[in-house]
Protein backbone atom coordinates (compact mmCIF):
# COMPACT_ATOMS: atom_id res chain seq x y z
CA UNK A 1 0.00 0.00 0.00
CA UNK A 2 1.65 3.20 -1.08
CA UNK A 3 1.21 6.13 1.38
CA UNK A 4 -1.41 9.13 -0.12
CA UNK A 5 1.26 11.66 1.28
CA UNK A 6 3.64 10.65 -1.19
CA UNK A 7 1.72 11.83 -3.82
CA UNK A 8 0.59 14.96 -2.36
CA UNK A 9 2.96 17.63 -3.02
CA UNK A 10 3.30 20.95 -1.21
CA UNK A 11 3.20 24.07 -3.01
CA UNK A 12 5.87 26.32 -2.35
CA UNK A 13 4.53 30.25 -2.56
CA UNK A 14 6.20 31.62 -5.34
CA UNK A 15 8.83 33.45 -4.70
CA UNK A 16 7.69 37.34 -5.50
CA UNK A 17 10.34 39.88 -7.21
CA UNK A 18 11.73 43.07 -5.59
CA UNK A 19 10.16 45.52 -7.66
CA UNK A 20 12.27 47.19 -9.83
CA UNK A 21 10.95 50.42 -11.27
CA UNK A 22 13.82 52.31 -12.94
CA UNK A 23 11.30 54.36 -14.51
CA UNK A 24 10.53 55.83 -11.26
CA UNK A 25 14.23 56.89 -10.69
CA UNK A 26 14.28 58.34 -14.41
CA UNK A 27 10.77 59.66 -13.99
CA UNK A 28 11.66 61.31 -10.38
CA UNK A 29 14.81 62.65 -11.94
CA UNK A 30 13.25 64.71 -14.95
CA UNK A 31 10.41 66.49 -12.57
CA UNK A 32 13.04 67.47 -10.49
CA UNK A 33 14.66 69.11 -13.34
CA UNK A 34 11.72 70.27 -14.79
CA UNK A 35 10.85 71.70 -11.66
CA UNK A 36 13.90 72.92 -9.86
CA UNK A 37 14.65 74.73 -13.50
CA UNK A 38 11.72 76.28 -13.65
CA UNK A 39 11.72 77.56 -10.09
CA UNK A 40 15.18 78.90 -10.79
CA UNK A 41 13.84 80.81 -13.93
CA UNK A 42 10.57 81.94 -12.45
CA UNK A 43 12.67 83.52 -9.53
CA UNK A 44 15.53 84.81 -11.18
CA UNK A 45 13.62 86.17 -14.31
CA UNK A 46 10.40 87.21 -13.92
CA UNK A 47 8.28 89.81 -11.43
CA UNK A 48 5.97 88.19 -8.62
CA UNK A 49 2.90 88.94 -11.00
CA UNK A 50 -0.55 86.59 -10.36
CA UNK A 51 0.60 84.50 -13.53
CA UNK A 52 4.16 84.16 -12.56
CA UNK A 53 3.01 83.25 -9.04
CA UNK A 54 0.74 80.14 -10.47
CA UNK A 55 3.65 78.81 -12.51
CA UNK A 56 5.96 79.33 -9.34
CA UNK A 57 3.60 76.95 -7.54
CA UNK A 58 2.88 74.48 -10.02
CA UNK A 59 6.84 74.17 -10.89
CA UNK A 60 7.37 73.92 -7.03
CA UNK A 61 4.61 70.89 -6.91
CA UNK A 62 6.59 69.16 -9.87
CA UNK A 63 9.97 69.79 -8.13
CA UNK A 64 9.00 68.21 -4.43
CA UNK A 65 6.77 65.47 -6.16
CA UNK A 66 10.00 64.32 -8.36
CA UNK A 67 12.40 64.43 -5.18
CA UNK A 68 9.84 62.64 -3.19
CA UNK A 69 9.59 59.59 -6.13
CA UNK A 70 12.53 57.91 -5.56
CA UNK A 71 12.62 58.13 -1.60
CA UNK A 72 8.73 56.71 -1.64
CA UNK A 73 9.52 53.73 -3.80
CA UNK A 74 12.11 52.83 -1.41
CA UNK A 75 10.20 53.08 1.29
CA UNK A 76 7.82 51.12 -0.31
CA UNK A 77 10.42 48.33 -1.66
CA UNK A 78 12.13 48.14 2.37
CA UNK A 79 8.72 48.48 4.36
CA UNK A 80 6.04 47.07 2.37
CA UNK A 81 3.83 44.28 4.35
CA UNK A 82 3.03 42.71 0.78
CA UNK A 83 4.13 42.19 -2.40
CA UNK A 84 0.95 43.87 -4.04
CA UNK A 85 1.72 47.00 -2.36
CA UNK A 86 5.29 47.62 -2.94
CA UNK A 87 4.80 47.01 -6.52
CA UNK A 88 1.88 49.20 -6.83
CA UNK A 89 3.27 52.16 -9.16
CA UNK A 90 0.31 54.40 -8.87
CA UNK A 91 -0.04 54.07 -4.86
CA UNK A 92 3.86 55.51 -5.32
CA UNK A 93 3.35 58.03 -7.62
CA UNK A 94 0.12 59.26 -5.98
CA UNK A 95 1.95 59.23 -2.44
CA UNK A 96 4.87 61.15 -3.87
CA UNK A 97 2.10 63.84 -5.68
CA UNK A 98 0.65 64.48 -1.97
CA UNK A 99 4.43 65.28 -0.70
CA UNK A 100 4.99 67.99 -3.51
CA UNK A 101 0.94 69.36 -2.65
CA UNK A 102 1.94 69.35 1.20
CA UNK A 103 4.77 71.51 0.55
CA UNK A 104 2.68 73.61 -1.94
CA UNK A 105 0.12 74.30 -0.05
CA UNK A 106 2.17 75.23 3.04
CA UNK A 107 4.50 77.80 0.97
CA UNK A 108 1.28 79.31 -0.29
CA UNK A 109 -0.10 79.55 3.43
CA UNK A 110 3.32 81.29 4.16
CA UNK A 111 3.11 83.99 1.69
CA UNK A 112 0.25 85.74 3.84
CA UNK A 113 1.71 84.68 6.78
CA UNK A 114 -1.02 82.26 7.68
CA UNK A 115 0.89 78.84 8.27
CA UNK A 116 2.00 77.74 11.73
CA UNK A 117 2.95 74.40 13.01
CA UNK A 118 -0.87 73.41 13.91
CA UNK A 119 -1.93 74.17 10.64
CA UNK A 120 0.64 72.22 8.91
CA UNK A 121 0.07 69.31 10.95
CA UNK A 122 -3.93 69.61 10.54
CA UNK A 123 -2.97 69.55 6.31
CA UNK A 124 -0.63 66.86 7.31
CA UNK A 125 -2.62 64.63 9.10
CA UNK A 126 -5.74 65.39 5.90
CA UNK A 127 -3.75 64.42 3.44
CA UNK A 128 -2.55 60.84 5.68
CA UNK A 129 -6.55 60.56 6.31
CA UNK A 130 -7.50 60.29 2.10
CA UNK A 131 -4.74 58.40 1.27
CA UNK A 132 -5.60 55.94 4.00
CA UNK A 133 -9.23 56.06 2.30
CA UNK A 134 -7.47 55.79 -1.16
CA UNK A 135 -5.25 52.64 0.30
CA UNK A 136 -8.39 51.31 2.25
CA UNK A 137 -10.92 51.63 -1.08
CA UNK A 138 -8.19 49.76 -3.21
CA UNK A 139 -7.85 46.45 -0.70
CA UNK A 140 -11.67 46.27 -0.32
CA UNK A 141 -12.02 46.13 -4.22
CA UNK A 142 -12.73 42.08 -5.43
CA UNK A 143 -9.99 40.94 -7.67
CA UNK A 144 -10.45 38.03 -9.28
CA UNK A 145 -7.62 36.04 -9.59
Amino acid sequence: MIPVDSFVKEAEPEPTPEPRYPSVIATGLALSVVGWAGLFWIVINTFPTIPNRWLFFAFLQLALTGAALPFVRYLHQRFAAHADSANNLVVIVRQSVWVGLFGAICLWLRIPRLLSIPLALIILATLVVIEFLFRLRERAQWRPE
